[in-house]
Parts: C-alpha cells; sequence; structure tokens
C-alpha cells in the first residue's frame, strides 16, 4: 500500500468509502449490511487501508453503526472520518451531532471531521470556531471540509484559525474540475484532496457502454446517457489498452491514474471483498508516463453532455425507462 504523508497525517492513498452501508438507494439489503460490508472493512485494513470514510447522512446513521462495529478491536488500524451535515451548524448542535457520531463509530476520538456540504445561510466562521472547540475538547484531531470551492476552503481555515486539512471533492478521470485551482493549493500548502466517485460512479469501470447501461439510482444520472456513452467510447477504449498492458482493471488503472497526482487520496466504494482488495492494489500500480499521458489526453477530449443541455435526454430516457416497464408489467399480466 502507498501511503500521503500532509499536515501530520499518515493516510492510505486508498480508502474506504461506506455511503452503501445501510443505505437503502443503493440496494444491497441486510446481507450486505451485516456480513459483507463488515468483511470489507476487514479485508481493507488488512491490505493497509486506514482511511474509512463515512457520514452521519449515510443510511441515517447506519453507515456509521456499521463502521464501529467493523471496527471494533480494530481501532488502532484506521483513521476513522465522518462527515456532519451543516443544518443549523452552530456550537450546541455541532457538539451534540459530533458525539452521535462518535457513538455510533465506538470511538472517543473523530481523527476527521467533515463539513459535508457548504451552508449557504450560516457564516463557515460560526461553524469552524464550534469544531476548533471540539479539537479543544479532545473529540476531533482533524478538521475537513467536503464540496467545498479553493474560495470557501479558505474562507473556513481563517474561521478555524488552523489548518483545514481536507476537502473531499468529486475528482476523476471524467470529473477533473478541481484541477483549475483546488488542487494546485492543496499540494502547495500541504494539504490533501479526498477524491469521491473516482470512478465516475463506475463509468470508469469499463463495464459499461450503450447497450449495457446500470441500474438503480446510477442509471439515472446524466453520466449514463446513450450518448455520453458513446462520446466516452475513446476514453474508455484508452483505460482498457493501459489495462491489458498491466494485465489490470480499468478501474485500477483509473485510480492509478488519480494517485499520481501529489497530495491525493481516493475513497472508492466496494460491493465486495474481491472489489475491495482490487481497489487497494491500485496503489500499487504504476503506470508510465506515456500512458499518464494517453489517458490524461483522452480525458481532455471527452465533452459530456451536462446541466441544461441534458435535461432533455434524461427526461425522454426515464420516459423510456417508465414505458419498458409498463410494457413488462403488461405482458407478465397476459402470460
Amino acid at each position: 500500500m502507498r501511503y500521503v504523508d500532509a499536515a501530520g497525517v499518515h493516510l492510505s492513498a486508498v480508502g474506504l468509502g461506506t455511503w452503501q452501508f445501510g443505505s437503502g438507494e443503493w440496494g444491497y439489503g441486510s446481507e450486505y449490511a451485516e456480513t459483507t460490508a463488515p468483511a470489507i472493512v476487514q479485508r481493507s485494513l488488512d491490505l493497509g487501508v486506514n482511511l474509512v470514510d463515512s457520514a452521519e447522512i449515510y443510511g441515517m446513521g447506519r453507515s456509521e453503526r456499521i463502521l464501529g462495529r467493523a471496527l471494533a478491536g480494530r481501532r488502532a488500524d484506521a483513521f476513522v472520518a465522518t462527515k456532519l451535515l451543516p443544518v443549523v451548524p452552530v456550537d450546541p448542535v455541532v457538539e451534540r451531532r459530533a458525539w452521535g457520531s462518535a457513538r455510533r463509530l465506538g470511538v472517543d476520538l473523530i481523527d476527521l471531521y467533515q463539513l459535508h456540504w457548504p451552508n449557504p445561510v450560516v457564516p463557515v466562521g460560526l461553524t469552524m470556531t464550534a469544531l476548533a472547540h471540539l479539537q479543544t475538547d479532545g473529540l476531533v484531531a482533524n478538521v475537513g471540509v467536503s464540496n467545498y470551492s479553493l474560495a470557501r476552503w479558505r474562507e473556513a481555515e481563517a474561521g478555524l484559525g488552523g489548518p483545514v486539512l481536507s476537502n473531499q471533492v468529486r475528482y476523476s478521470l471524467v470529473h477533473r474540475d478541481i484541477e483549475a485551482d483546488l488542487l494546485p493549493w492543496a499540494q502547495a500548502n500541504d494539504r490533501v484532496v479526498i477524491a469521491y466517485s473516482p470512478l465516475g460512479q463506475g463509468l470508469l469501470s469499463g463495464r459499461y457502454d450503450v447497450d449495457h447501461r446500470p441500474g438503480g439510482m446510477r442509471g439515472g444520472t446524466s453520466t449514463f446517457l446513450p450518448e455520453n456513452l458513446e462520446r466516452a467510447g475513446p476514453l474508455l477504449a484508452v483505460l482498457r489498452q493501459v489495462a491489458h498492458s498491466h494485465q489490470a482493471s480499468c478501474a485500477q488503472v483509473a485510480l492509478a491514474w488519480l494517485l499520481r497526482r501529489p497530495n491525493v487520496v481516493v475513497i472508492p466504494g466496494a460491493s465486495s471483498v474481491a472489489q475491495a482488495e482490487s481497489n487497494a492494489a491500485a496503489a500499487d500500480l504504476e503506470l508510465s508516463e506515456s500512458e499518464d499521458d494517453a489517458l490524461t489526453a483522452a480525458s481532455d477530449a471527452y465533452r459530456p453532455t451536462t446541466g441544461l443541455s441534458a435535461v432533455g435526454p434524461l427526461v425522454r430516457m426515464r420516459a423510456d425507462q417508465l414505458a419498458a416497464r409498463v410494457r413488462r408489467a403488461v405482458e407478465g399480466t397476459r402470460s
């Protein structure tokens, strides 16, 4: 396992995201929550993964509880991160919610406590004052933010009066906006970028194309519009080529590309122990400069339909999905 050292912390380059632990929208069920998820955590720790990331909103606290049970007896092996949903994020509320997360996680120290999103109404300085009190009280070791612009990140630091260790943001070969300013600032100032959705919601796994699209919550996003899957074809072709040369998976190559960027760690989720093992192995995959350049060029050329331009195609796609379900239901009643 490769590690990233910044601002006094030692983080595994590949962490473990636990959004799907106990969250009904992923559809994994109780067997996953009670058996598979703990096994994923245990195996990840065995492989040197120390960064485990949750949030109070994931499964309305269930993710933290599942993670806490899985960490029993292994606390020293883990750097535990969780996130505060910033609803009324002022001192007494923040303190109560932090203690709630710590209790669910079964820890007396949260290694990294992150603001999940900016609050457009409450000044960040008020929230940072509350988080500073938690640091002074010894409940929180490090403070982080998530989904913050660079300007907001720096404002948070000013409010805390000390380093805001990390910013958890969407970053992958298909989402690279942070490279304009946020990532260079983190690298220059000894901060960490925690990349969530590092596989572009699974697009970069190479498993999907126009004829094979994901179901569930991912299948209804603009990423998997048929036209966007067509536009992703050249990038996926380069991923497959590089993966073949290393006898690796497309997902491993996509993660390895991110890990070539200084001060970046990734937190992919895992639906199985085997997937967790594959993710961890990506930390040891060494890409050449020419492979990095080829992937970057293919990423630069990818131009998906997004924003308002994607609304019409998304409505049509969902209407087609609904019509298909109705047809199947009608055919089922006739048979």
